[in-house]
C-alpha cells in the first residue's frame, strides 16, 4: 500500500497548492492531460471572463484569453520537449484594457502521489514593467531623434556659417559670432586708414569679354586682392564691381602708425601681384592686362552697422572714405596716391614723391598728396610667400593662392602628362 491510499486526492491537491493561495500571481495546476485542477483567487480576479475553469482544458483557456495560436503552439512544444516553458510577453485584453503577462509553466513529478504529476504554472502581471520599458525605449528613441535633429541643424548652421563667411571680412565675421560685445548696435568714431582701388577702363573690358572669361578675370583679381588684404590685417568693407574698399584700425588696431604702414604695404603687395598675373589675364582675352589705380587716406570715420531692419552693412562713413576714392581716381594706372595725413604717419618707412595739391570734388580745402614708390626697408611689413616663378623656359603664376597644396599637386599632374607625351612615339 502506498502513501496516496491514506490521503484523499482533494486534500493533497489543496495542500500542495497552499503556497499559491496568497501569491500575487495567477497560479494554476493541471493534470498530465492539461486539464485544470486548481487555480488561486488571483487567477479568477485576473481573468473574470473565464468563470469556473476547473476541469477545463488549459489550451482552451489560453484560446479563450485570445492568446495567439503561434504562442500556444510554442507553449505546447517547449513544455513537451523541455519540460518547462516561458512566454515572456503575452498580451491579454480584459474589459477593453490590454495587459501584458509572462506565462511560466513546468511539469511536476511526485513519486508518492501520482495525481500531483501534471503541469504547474502562473501568469505574472508585467504590465507596469513593460510600460516603463516602453517609456524608456520611447525616451531613448526621442533622444536619438533629438540628437539627429541637433546634428542636422548643426550641419546646416555650419554650412550657413561657411557661406556667410564669404560675404564678410574675417574680423567682422568673428565679431558677429563672438559673445564679447553687441556688434549689431555698435558704432564708434575712430582714426582709420582707408584704401580704395579700381581697375582702369574695366567697364569697356566688361562690355567686350564673354561672361565666363570676365568672371574668371574679375574673380581671380578679387581673390588675390582679398588674400593680400587679409594677410595684412585689413578689414574688407565691400566690393563695388571691380572696386575694393578696405580699412585698417577696426575692429582691431595696432596704433594709427602701424595701421597706415600695413595699408601701404598691402597696396604695394597688391600692385606687385597684379604685375605677376598680367600674363594669365592676357591669355583670358585681356590684351593689355589689368591696370589698377589705388588711393589711401587717413582720418576720423564713423564705423559700425548701418542699414535697415532687413539688411545691415558693417561699413565706414566719413571724409577719408571719399578722399581715398578721389585719390584713386586721380592716380595714374598702376600707382598709389596717399593723402598728407597718411604720409605723415609712414614717411619714415615708405619712399614717396610729393605730387602736388588738389581740391577734390566735395571738399572745400586743398589736399596735399604723394605717390608711393616703395618701402625704404627691403623687408615687407607683413611677411609673404612668393607665389609666382618666371624661369628661362617656364612661367608659373598661382592664380588661387588660397590652396597652395592643390596648386603643387596640379603641377605634378602636368609633369606626369608631359613625361607621357615625351615617351610616346
Amino acid at each position: 500500500m502506498n502513501a496516496e491510499q491514506f490521503f484523499s486526492e482533494k486534500s493533497i491537491l489543496d495542500l500542495s497548492f497552499f503556497n499559491f493561495r496568497n501569491a500575487i500571481t495567477a497560479a494554476y495546476f493541471a493534470n498530465q492531460d492539461l486539464e485544470i485542477q486548481r487555480v488561486n483567487s488571483n487567477f479568477k480576479s485576473f481573468f473574470p471572463i473565464l468563470g469556473n475553469v476547473t476541469n477545463a482544458s488549459l489550451l482552451d483557456v489560453l484560446e479563450q484569453l485570445n492568446i495567439p495560436g503561434k504562442q500556444i503552439d510554442t507553449f505546447v512544444s517547449e513544455l513537451s520537449s523541455q519540460g518547462s516553458v516561458l512566454l515572456p510577453e503575452v498580451h491579454i485584453t480584459i474589459d477593453g484594457q490590454e495587459k501584458i503577462y509572462s506565462l511560466l509553466s513546468t511539469h511536476t513529478k511526485d513519486l508518492d502521489f501520482s495525481y500531483l504529476n501534471g503541469v504547474q504554472g502562473q501568469f505574472v502581471d508585467r504590465t507596469l514593467e513593460w510600460q516603463l520599458k516602453k517609456e524608456r525605449e520611447d525616451l531613448l528613441e526621442q533622444k536619438i531623434r533629438d540628437r539627429e535633429i541637433i546634428e542636422e541643424k548643426s550641419r546646416q548652421l555650419e554650412i550657413l556659417a561657411n557661406r556667410l563667411a564669404k560675404y564678410l571680412s574675417p574680423q567682422i565675421y568673428s565679431s558677429i559670432f563672438s559673445q564679447s560685445e553687441n556688434v549689431v548696435n555698435r558704432h564708434a568714431r575712430k582714426n582709420l586708414t582707408v584704401f580704395f582701388s579700381d581697375i582702369v577702363q574695366f567697364t569697356d573690358l566688361s562690355d567686350t569679354l564673354e561672361p565666363e572669361r570676365l568672371a574668371a578675370v574679375i574673380n581671380s583679381y578679387l581673390s588675390e586682392m582679398t588674400k593680400i588684404a587679409i594677410e595684412c590685417g585689413g578689414t574688407i568693407d565691400k566690393f563695388i564691381g571691380d572696386a575694393v574698399l578696405v580699412f585698417f584700425g577696426d575692429p582691431d588696431s595696432e596704433g594709427e602708425v602701424k595701421d597706415a604702414l600695413k595699408c601701404v604695404d598691402m597696396a604695394l603687395r597688391m600692385q606687385a601681384r597684379v604685375a605677376e598675373l598680367q600674363g594669365y589675364w592676357r591669355k583670358l582675352g585681356v590684351p593689355n592686362g589689368l591696370r589698377v589705380r589705388m588711393g589711401i587716406a587717413t582720418g576720423y570715420c564713423t564705423v559700425g552697422n548701418f542699414g535697415s531692419d532687413q539688411r545691415l552693412d558693417y561699413t565706414v562713413l566719413g571724409s577719408p572714405v571719399n578722399l581715398a576714392a578721389r585719390l584713386q581716381g586721380a592716380a595714374e594706372p598702376n600707382t598709389t596716391l596717399i593723402d598728407h595725413s597718411t604720409h605723415s604717419l609712414i614717411s619714415n618707412a615708405v619712399e614717396t614723391i610729393f605730387k602736388g595739391e588738389m581740391t577734390p570734388r566735395g571738399f572745400s580745402r586743398t589736399i596735399g598728396y604723394h605717390e608711393v614708390k616703395g618701402l625704404k626697408s627691403s623687408s615687407s611689413i607683413v611677411s609673404s610667400q612668393a607665389l609666382s616663378h618666371v624661369g628661362e623656359h617656364v612661367e608659373v603664376n598661382v592664380i588661387d593662392s588660397s590652396n597652395i597644396r592643390a596648386a603643387i599637386e596640379e603641377l605634378r599632374q602636368i609633369q606626369t602628362q608631359f613625361e607621357k607625351q615625351l615617351q610616346s612615339p
